[in-house]
């Protein structure tokens, strides 16, 4: 074998691991450099260049950020907030995705159309009409307002009736046979079967709702309901904005969802591999 045979050879093995490094670098140079700016002095953060190392480190935009506002209050909102939303998405995707998997009932798959097409539509087209219902119901400005309009998935439905449609009928049959009526059923195979998409469901539900902007734009308006996106929104000044202050903040906003993905990692992967999302 040559020389030139030989380096063609690895050149062709080595080609798409080069390709998937510089993509890899390239989707990450701009949080690299929003973790480098964070630890930037006031003044430097917009001066130096993409790579460039600032004079010193400090974290005075971190002290400064937090103080400046009362996040304490924002971060408990956005738990809060994130949490119920969570929780009532998971219960209501696994019961209706249930329902539809394995009953028989008229206006089935009409139902089934219009969720579909409920999953398709942008939400700028539903905000207006959405608000006045809010409003009328008097939850603006409250947890209820920020709660319930999000507690429904049309994504988490589609999920779970996805993945309980390819669950053997005999499962069902055989359990029923044994005695068990349908509650028991659903609480004792269905649940625990259902764990991995109902955790990988969960882990983006709570990422969308604790990176909501909009929603909370509209509906709040006090301090103490303010979450932590609205609250991210005040560094920005009529002449100025305080970047490093806005992106130290920013670091500590995602470690709550960072920890989330670390932990349920393992289920998002498989379980858009199963239901040939990926």
């Amino acid at each position: 074998m040559t020389t030139d045979t030989r380096s063609l050879r690895i050149l062709r093995r080595s080609g798409p691991h080069v390709l998937l490094v510089g993509a890899a670098l390239l989707v990450a140079t701009p949080l690299i450099w929003a973790v480098k700016s964070s630890f930037t002095p006031t003044g430097e953060v917009m001066s130096t260049g993409l790579f460039q190392l600032p004079t010193r480190f400090t974290l005075d935009n971190y002290v400064q950020g937090w103080q400046s506002s009362p996040f304490v209050t924002y971060f408990a909102n956005s738990f809060l907030v994130a949490i119920a939303v969570t929780a009532l998405t998971l219960v209501g995707s696994v019961t209706a995705g249930y329902g539809f998997a394995r009953f028989s009932f008229p206006g089935r798959r009409v139902l089934f159309v219009l969720t579909l097409a409920a999953m398709m539509m942008p939400f700028q087209a539903i905000m207006i009409p959405l608000f006045i219902q809010v409003r009328t119901l008097g939850w603006l400005d409250s947890f209820a307002g920020l709660i319930i309009p999000g507690a429904v998935s049309a994504f988490g439905v589609f999920l779970m009736r996805q993945f309980l449609s390819g669950l053997p009928q005999a499962l069902f049959e055989a359990a029923r046979i044994d005695g068990a009526g349908e509650l028991r059923i659903f609480l004792r195979i269905v649940l625990p079967l259902a764990r991995g998409p109902l955790a990988a469901l969960g882990a983006l539900t709570f990422l969308a709702s604790w990176n909501n902007f909009l929603w909370p734009l509209i509906v709040v308006g006090s301090t103490g309901m303010t979450t932590v996106p609205l609250g991210l929104s005040q560094f920005r000044g009529s002449n100025a904005t305080d970047y490093g202050q806005v992106l130290a903040v920013s670091m500590l906003a995602a470690i709550p969802v960072i920890l989330v993905f670390l932990a349920l990692r393992r289920h998002i992967v498989a379980s858009f591999a199963s239901s040939g999302l990926k």
